[in-house]
């Protein structure tokens, strides 16, 4: 089975994966710092 990565940053997610819905979708992170930066990144990308 392929090993599962954080949807912002590609680092190997563990137990403690953060769920986030963008878009419509609901990908997984690494952290809070990524949760922000992948919101980010897609209200600027709507804007």
């Amino acid at each position: 089975m392929a090993e599962k990565t954080c949807a912002a940053c590609d680092y190997p997610l563990d137990g403690t994966a953060i769920s986030v819905k963008i878009g419509g979708r609901t990908v997984e992170v690494c952290c809070e710092e990524c949760a922000v930066k992948l919101g980010e990144a897609h209200a600027q990308a709507q804007a």
